[in-house]
Formats: C-alpha cells, structure tokens, sequence
C-alpha cells in the first residue's frame, strides 16, 4: 500500500492555496472590507429595517463616501459623537466633517438621507386635511425638528379645509414676544385668507414640557385669532424625547 503523504492537503490545489491572499498582505483588508459591504448589502435587502444595527445602517451610508476600507470605526465614532442615528443624520454636514474619516462626500451622503427622509414625511402632509392626519403630521414635525440644536418657531397656516397652505419659518430663539409676535401671525393669516393655524416650536433640550412663556404666547395668539375669525388648533412643542399638545393638555 502507498504510504499517505501528509504534507499534502487534498483540499484545494496549490493554485487556489497561492490565491489567498496572507494576513500580512497589505490587499487583504480591502478584500475582506469587500466581503463585509456584500454580507451587509445581503442582509438588508433580505432583512428589511430591521435588519442592522443603528452603526451598520451608517456603515452601509458611508460606502457611498469611502470607495474602499472599513467603514465601521467611523460610524462608531459618528454615534458617540452625536449620539444616536438620528443625531447623526441631522448634525450640520461642517459638525460631521469634525469626525475623523468623515469628508464632504460623505457628508453629503448622509445629508441626502436626511432630506429624502424629510421630504417624505412632508408628502404625507401636503393636500391633505391637517387634523385628519394628524399622526403624519407629527411624523412630519419630529422628523423636521425634533434633533435641531436651535429652539426654532413655526406657523402652519391653513385653508377653510384644514389644508397646509403655507409652513412659515416664522423665527429662532426662545419662544417669547421678542421672538413671535401674536399680531404679526395674525396678520399673515389674514394675508394669506387662512382660517386656522398651528403654532409648532421645539426645544433644543429634547423635553417638549411648556413653559410659563410657551403658554403665555399661545394664550395670547389664540385671543388675536379669535377677534378676526383665525382659530388657533393647537400649539405643538417637539423635542427629542417626544411632542407635547397644547390643545391636549386643555391649556388652550
């Protein structure tokens, strides 16, 4: 019987052994970073939303801005920078630039992100009676403000149907009368022929609770409204851990 040599490996042939690249081999971490981006790619087409974790949806965002390499430090370092997907997703593209890894395109690849997401939400609110979708419209509201780092103040102006017909950026900075003028939101209600609006603001802090000034400024919009036909809904304060209604809270 012809003795077995054991240094042989019946496996793979010497040509598939000479194709594997070695741990040293300054090509192998690209290889392997291309295997990853294919098993990452698989399970979210396969997965769905669900699929990967907050830092892997940001990896996967980032191929668009890294050709190569492993994306994964920097989506780590992104999430402990701002501390969540969504805080990363609506950080200001300089802020993002400030992470190491992280260029304009990339930048740009997760800002595009943000706007679609935006722009969806919006979609659900356009052309659509405001109170009967409700819940869109929150969507649309946190989406849009819920992460801002500045306190920003809104008007939603609407038609006799409760209809979006103007989403006026009415001014930053804390909600008080230096800031919004009861007779200047009125006003423009009644240049525009609105019938109602909603008065929207959110606090950078993420805690939506009113204060003493949020209900004051409502309190006071609502009575200008009321003189000239205009109804104040509600007033809507977004924050990061959640909404708070005015009208819900009975405080208008």
């Amino acid at each position: 019987m012809a003795k077995r040599d054991d240094s042989f490996d019946f496996g793979e042939s010497a040509s598939q052994r000479a194709k594997e690249p070695r741990a040293d081999d300054p090509g192998a971490g690209k290889i392997a970073g291309k295997g990853h981006r294919s098993r990452l790619r698989e399970r979210l087409l396969k997965g769905g939303a669900e699929a990967l974790a907050d830092y892997e949806v940001l990896e996967y965002l980032l191929f668009a801005g890294m050709r190569q390499g492993d994306t994964k430090p920097v989506a780590k370092a992104l999430i402990a920078r701002f501390g969540s997907l969504a805080g990363v997703l609506n950080a200001e593209p300089a802020a993002l630039c400030q992470v190491k890894g992280v260029g304009e395109t990339s930048a740009a690849a997760l800002k595009s992100v943000s706007v679609a997401a935006r722009r969806m939400a919006r979609s659900e609110v356009i052309d659509k009676p405001v109170l009967s979708s409700w819940q869109s419209l929150l969507d649309y509201l946190a989406t849009d403000m819920a992460h801002l780092t500045k306190e920003r103040v809104r008007v939603l102006y609407l038609d006799a149907k409760n209809r979006l017909i103007d989403d006026h950026h009415h001014a930053e900075g804390s909600i008080d009368e230096a800031a919004i003028h009861p007779r200047e939101v009125i006003r423009r209600a009644m240049d525009l022929g609105a019938s109602a609006l909603i008065l929207v603001h959110n606090h950078p802090s993420g805690n939506p609770e009113p204060s003493r000034a949020d209900i004051q400024i409502t309190q006071k919009i609502a009575e200008a409204g009321a003189h000239l036909g205009v109804t104040l809904h509600d007033h809507v304060i977004v924050g990061s851990e959640g909404h708070v209604s005015l009208r819900a809270r009975g405080l208008i």
